[in-house]
């Protein structure tokens, strides 16, 4: 088997892995190797099952199997002969079965990636003993909690990882609650990703010890009650991820304190009330997602965030007019402000060179398209539709080449529709519902 790859060996130091595409097992002659210390098989399509007899390499430092399909279960015992082991990649193969509580006896672990794999049952709490552990992968497995408790144990037991910096468990069916424990993470955590776990219960207010914490995904769960005002101790959160969930009460202005906030997506909840007054104070917000929640007001401040990139307030119960301050947002690419009760006439968003997505259907927007809609140069997609605007469509949107979806139906315009340019690639859907409109070709006239 071994004249297949092209191996690279220096005993004591380090196996390289095998060219890409090798296929077969893991050679049984190279992990019986006495004093093979590194392993690096990544991705070369190997098949079958992991040796066991690459267990029981005490000098062994470093084994990466990643990406490849072995299968079959990881044995009982792995951990009682590594006791120099650091750093075990395994992640994306097809193992199955239960991670052995034994694999904590391998002390000296640094990194454990077992992500992407097939294993189920609970997550042993004995992975606390693990004293170095820096990094936990286990991402998208087949994984539940102890079921003596609805409580996520192992995440108490993990606490007493000193140096913790990473936590993924993201995609498994943990169905539990969150302990208040979790507060008592070392300050060296900094990601903690547990999105679509099923995860049940209240954010606890411990949450907000985390200080160095720069990641929390906790988005598709089953979250319930309020948003804790303890986030504010997260000061160097950069990416807030909490959508999806079942969220309740109002947005506390204690999120103005996580200045360092990159990311913040509270999408698809049942917050309520109005959007805190002090987010412009967000100056490093890039994208920020609050649709389909119950939220009636946009404060002007939001306006000033001059970096934002996306911005999507759709589906809540917002009122009142779009300030000129708009204007403000000159590196914006996307706004989704549909499905509110936003009223009065919509600004020119005239000098937004980089937008291309603007979608303000479904409002009580009145007045005339804006002219300066052509010196959108990026623009997309323009949707006014279901709104009360009036007038004509002006020829001016003849020049926006780069517009692919067009939707103003159902207002009040009139005149004549505008021939020539990329207005013509769309049919009579994009103006129907509009009595006083006419069209220059069949097309378009016969639909409205």
């Amino acid at each position: 088997m071994a004249e297949l790859w092209s191996w690279w060996v220096k005993a004591g130091v380090t196996v390289g892995g095998g060219p890409h595409g090798g296929g077969g097992e893991v050679p049984l002659e190279i992990v019986t190797l006495q004093n093979l210390t590194e392993l690096s098989l990544a991705n070369n399509n190997l098949t079958g099952r992991i040796p066991n007899a690459l267990f029981n390499n005490s000098k062994l430092e470093l084994i990466c199997l990643c990406m490849n399909q072995l299968e079959g279960l990881l044995p009982s015992s792995i951990g009682n002969w590594l006791p120099n082991l650091k750093f075990v990649y395994l992640w994306d193969n097809e193992l199955d079965g239960i991670i052995p509580s034994s694999i904590s006896n391998a002390s000296k672990i640094t990194e454990l990636e077992l992500g992407a794999n097939n294993f189920f049952g609970s997550i042993p709490n004995t992975l606390g003993n693990l004293r170095h552990l820096e990094k936990l992968n286990l991402v998208n497995n087949i994984l539940t909690r102890d079921s003596l408790s609805l409580e996520l144990s192992f995440l108490t037991s993990l606490t007493n990882c000193k140096n913790l910096t990473t936590i993924m468990l993201a995609d498994n069916p943990l169905s539990g609650t969150l302990p208040n424990f979790i507060g008592n993470f070392s300050t060296s955590l900094e990601e903690f990703v547990a999105f679509n776990c099923n995860i049940i219960g209240t954010i606890p207010t411990g949450i907000g010890n985390l200080s160095n914490l720069m990641t929390l995904n906790l988005d598709d769960n089953k979250l319930v009650g309020p948003i804790p005002t303890t986030i504010r101790g997260m000061r160097k959160l950069q990416g807030l991820n909490l959508h999806h969930n079942r969220l309740k009460g109002i947005i506390p202005n204690d999120i103005c304190h996580l200045r360092n906030l990159v990311e913040l997506h509270l999408n698809q909840n049942e917050l309520l009330g109005a959007i805190p007054p002090c987010w412009g104070s967000l100056s490093k917000l890039q994208k920020l997602s609050l649709e389909s929640n119950k939220l009636t007001s946009i404060p002007s401040s939001l306006w000033s965030i001059e970096d934002i990139l996306q911005i999507n307030l759709s589906f809540n119960s917002l009122s009142g007019h779009l300030p000129s301050d708009v204007l403000n947002l000159e590196q914006v690419v996307n706004i989704d402000l549909s499905w509110n009760q936003l009223s009065g006439d919509i600004p020119t968003f005239g000098g937004l060179c980089p937008l291309e997505n603007l979608f303000l259907a479904h409002n009580k927007f009145q007045g005339h398209i804006p002219q300066l809609f052509d010196m959108l140069i990026s623009l997309e997609s323009l949707d006014l539709s279901n709104n009360n605007l009036s007038g004509e469509i002006p020829k001016s949107l003849m020049e926006l080449r780069c517009l692919k979806y067009f939707n103003v139906s159902f207002n009040r315009l009139q005149g004549e529709i505008p021939s020539g340019g990329v207005i013509d690639q769309f049919s009579g859907l994009s103006f129907m519902g509009n009595r006083a409109l006419c069209g220059p070709t069949p097309t378009t006239s016969s639909t409205l």
